[in-house]
């Protein structure tokens, strides 16, 4: 079997390198120069199974009103006309309710936790190193009532047996000891020992090499014009340079997946959501963080990756605007001064954005569409680095005919239907 895989950021590769592991020759196509050059570059390092849950849920209306007034605001919205935009939109508040927050964070959970599996074996397989560390997340109340609102997360973390502890003040220093200084702006903390951080983009690189090494072919600087079908089959993309013919194709390009499934009167429901980051040196280890610190008020994760720190959030809705203004990173900036301010120096940091491609109800999009030949990965939000491994088998599995690990019928574009 001949596949190509649209797209090398994170979950592209992750489908290819399985996908070549089961003895299927793979071309991987991508409008850069190398991979892991968009989205997946500078994200927030963190490999989250525990943390991962739908933005839509139950009560978030009502706190992006209030964000959006706020000066360190996780939420900006340019409310210029787009049907795309406000579509999506309405799809997501629609998704607010208990059940259907109940339904989506499930069904986010089993995959990001099987993910997480599957980085285990692929470490132990391959021995890749990408400034990885197995310390868990610690997600930070600033108040009693972040505390009291978690319990609905402890009560679906409980269901699904992931492991977690609720802790004080006290004990949040003590596991991330860079936090003493500023111990008495803290209520509390949920840790989830189980979950991990690393550089994307330094694992995407050893990946490729890996990908290399199994016979997968990549085309850079090479942008698809345009899949095509005959008798509606998938029969081959044409790129700015040539026409060619696979027997399948995955389409794993983020944001760009809508335009692109568009072209052939497929509807996904994914939309661009900005984020920001920012990456600086540590000076002083005694006041860095051990692994990541989840700050539940302003939504930024920073985490830990060698001798740097890596900030990032705010969501941005705003299409496929790129720009890169430093009003929209003075949130991730005063979030680390006012945690970790004595372990780095701010004027050293290095920004960047990304656009994150975001499905209403949070749960990535991976299988088969209408159209024999043409399969999804794609929509996975803020979590493509904590979901790629799992996604990327699941793929592999669900293209070549072999059974699941997990429940995949839920994942699907059916769910939509």
């Amino acid at each position: 079997m001949n596949v190509c895989v649209l797209g090398s950021g994170v979950v592209g590769l992750t489908s290819a390198y399985y996908l070549a592991k089961k003895g299927i020759q793979v071309t991987v196509v991508d409008r850069q120069e190398g991979p892991a050059l968009e989205t997946s570059f500078a994200n927030a390092g963190q490999i989250s199974p525990g943390y991962s849950a739908p933005w839509a849920a139950p009560g978030i209306p009502l706190k992006a009103a209030k964000w959006l007034l706020q000066k360190h605001t996780p939420l900006r919205v340019n409310f210029a006309p787009s049907a795309e935009k406000y579509k999506w939109i309405a799809n997501m508040l629609g998704q607010c309710t208990e059940k259907a927050y109940n339904v989506n964070k499930s069904r986010m959970m089993t995959l990001a936790e099987y993910s997480r599996d599957q980085f285990i074996e692929l470490r132990k397989s391959i021995g890749i190193q990408y400034d990885d560390r197995q310390l868990g997340t610690l997600q930070l109340f600033r108040t009693q009532q972040q505390v009291d609102a978690a319990q609905k997360d402890i009560k679906v973390l409980t269901s699904l047996g992931v492991k977690h502890a609720l802790l004080t003040a006290k004990e949040c220093t003590d596991i991330e000891t860079g936090l003493h200084p500023v111990v008495e702006k803290l209520a509390g903390g949920l840790r989830l020992p189980g979950d991990e951080t690393g550089d994307c983009y330094q694992f995407c690189q050893k990946l490729k090499a890996e990908c290399d090494a199994l016979g997968v072919t990549f085309r850079f600087e090479e942008s698809v014009q345009s899949l095509n079908t005959e008798r509606g089959r998938f029969k081959s993309i044409t790129t700015d340079k040539e026409t060619l013919k696979f027997d399948k194709v995955l389409v794993c390009l983020g944001s760009y997946s809508t335009k692109m499934m568009a072209d052939l009167d497929i509807k996904i429901p994914v939309y661009p959501v900005k984020g920001y980051s920012l990456t600086v040196p540590i000076q002083d280890e005694a006041f860095a963080p051990v692994s990541t610190v989840m700050d539940e008020t302003y939504k930024v994760a920073v985490t830990r990756l060698g001798g740097r720190i890596r900030a990032a959030g705010t969501a941005e809705i705003d299409d496929f605007n790129m720009d890169l203004p430093k009003s929209r990173t003075d949130t991730i900036r005063h979030v680390v001064g006012d945690l970790f301010g004595r372990s780095c120096d701010l004027s050293e940091a290095e920004y960047w954005t990304g656009l994150r491609p975001m499905t209403h109800d949070g749960t990535p999009i991976i299988g088969a569409t209408h159209i024999p030949g043409l399969y999804l990965n794609t929509g996975h939000g803020t979590l493509g680095w904590t979901m790629a491994c799992g996604s990327g088998r699941v793929i592999a599995d669900l293209m070549n005919g072999t059974a699941t690990d997990i429940e995949t019928t839920e994942l699907s574009l059916n769910r939509y239907q």
